[in-house]
């Protein structure tokens, strides 16, 4: 099914070459990630470009690149990933942060400035319990048991 409105990601990389962040992607995502073909835009008042059209967990999206930074990525668009328990919260976490950076209550910011929300999918379950606020504030990655106490 076509999606009538598709998110573009733009992306700063050098050279404006997109293989990097593809190749990024993929590796996380693995099976849950596929590229379509790279199509080069050339020259553009930002620096060479390319885009593709990719699909994770059966969402599409553009991935634009460009050599020149044009428009930096910031808080204001943000990926929040559901995820099944403490091992999926880890496995992206450790992966967006190994190149990027921590921030707070379930953000980071991985090496290409994309900002993820790496969320269980009973946070509204453990948001309930006492002190969760509290807790939440005191936390860069989601710790479930640390709501549990």
């Amino acid at each position: 099914m076509q999606n009538k409105i598709v998110p573009n990601i733009w992306f700063n990389t050098p050279n404006g070459k997109i293989s990097s962040v593809l190749d990024y992607y993929k590796e996380i995502f693995a099976d849950d990630f596929k590229a379509g073909q790279i199509i080069p835009l050339g020259e553009t008042p930002s620096g060479y470009s390319e885009m593709c059209e990719v699909t994770i967990f059966e969402q599409k999206y553009v991935i634009l690149t460009t050599a020149n930074e044009h428009h930096p990525l910031n808080d204001s668009v943000s990926f929040m990933i559901n995820c099944d328990g403490q091992n999926e919260i880890d496995k992206y976490w450790d992966y967006f942060t190994k190149e990027g950076n921590e921030v707070q209550c379930g953000w980071c910011i991985d090496k290409f400035g994309l900002r993820w929300q790496v969320l269980p999918k009973n946070l509204a379950e453990l948001m309930s319990k006492p002190n969760a606020f509290k807790v939440m504030m005191g936390q860069k990655k989601i710790v479930i048991k640390d709501y549990l106490k």
